[in-house]
């Protein structure tokens, strides 16, 4: 049994089908109706059986409504994957408080009511595992995009903070963060924008399925924290080494690399989701296919380490003794 928060595009559609077998129960939670239709058309066209939860997650009372009734159609949650977000692409100073309040209600909060909802069925059960969908941006904040930073900077912080309570109560419950690179999803045409171009993901842009592949194996291997991609590597090691260049190149290029150059951004992206979802079933990507790398190299290595590390020892060995002979 798996929930899945923004279940309906992008990220979460993606981790839908990643999901969706037989014998697995999804309940999809969102706020867009004719999307999560979908979502439940292909969990079900793939042998699984899926519930439609229409619920912003921004309220604590809906999320919990949402829990009660997946575990009411399917039984005890196994899997609680927190993924739903919303953001404003313009300058700091550009967006009032109602429209921060709201991204950072859906984009860290939602996580706060989700993660809440599924530790109350999980810790008495002492089993479960909650996935926070995370990002590079979780540790380096570019401009244009204050609210979301700040959500998952938050996000991170309170998932430090638990993971320490869970450790303190000797809990089986595991929590995991995945942090993303920039991704092509439908976000970018339907979250709100005061920028004079359509927004872009940041190069270089990775298929939602990268993305997926990564929630679906956090899921079940007992990993803190994934990085996904070289880009998201790079951002958050360059930060941690040199803060201050990482600050000065993303000043000088995240701007520009935001946005689409000559583009214009089309009328229902000025208002954007923020408020009220969007219609219609968009799926899983973006406009982006043509840029977007359906595959990470880093990605199957980090998936692999261990085995990498065993193979590299073992030639080393080897290397060794042939160079004794």
């Amino acid at each position: 049994m798996v929930v899945i928060t923004g279940a309906g595009k992008g990220i979460g559609r993606a981790t839908v089908r990643r999901f969706a077998r037989k014998g697995v129960a999804i309940g999809l939670v969102g706020r867009g109706r004719e999307a999560l239709d979908g979502a439940r058309h292909e969990v079900e066209a793939a042998g699984g059986r899926g519930l439609v939860v229409p619920a912003d997650v921004a309220d604590p009372e809906s999320v919990e409504t949402a829990a009660a009734g997946g575990e009411d159609a399917f039984g005890p949650i196994d899997i609680w994957v927190n993924n739903a977000m919303t953001t404003v692409f313009a300058w700091f100073d550009e967006i009032g408080p109602e429209e921060y309040r709201r991204a950072t209600e859906v984009t860290y909060l939602g996580t706060v009511w989700g993660t809440q909802a599924a530790l109350k069925r999980m810790l008495p059960r002492d089993r479960g595992t909650i996935v926070q969908v995370g990002s590079a941006m979780a540790y380096r904040g570019i401009p244009l995009q204050s609210p979301y930073c700040g959500a998952k900077h938050a996000i991170k912080g309170m998932q430090e903070s638990l993971r320490t309570e869970l450790r303190n109560r000797a809990s089986k419950v595991h929590v995991t963060m995945v942090q993303l690179p920039g991704v092509n999803t439908p976000q970018f045409d339907h979250c709100r924008s005061k920028m004079p171009e359509h927004p872009m993901p940041v190069p270089p842009i990775f298929q939602p399925e990268v993305a997926a592949d990564a929630i679906h194996w956090a899921a079940h291997h007992r990993r803190r924290e994934v990085y996904v991609g070289v880009p998201a590597v790079y951002t958050i090691l360059g930060n941690k080494i040199a803060p201050w260049l990482a600050e000065r190149y993303l000043a000088r290029t995240a701007v520009n690399s935001q946005q689409i150059d000559g583009s214009e951004p089309s009328s229902h992206n000025r208002n954007g989701n923020l408020f009220e979802p969007e219609p219609g079933d968009p799926g899983a990507h973006g406009q982006f296919d043509e840029q977007a790398h359906a595959h990470s190299v880093q990605w199957v290595a980090t998936r692999h380490r261990r085995a990498l590390a065993a193979a590299a020892a073992a030639a080393a060995v080897v290397g060794g003794v042939a160079a004794t002979r």
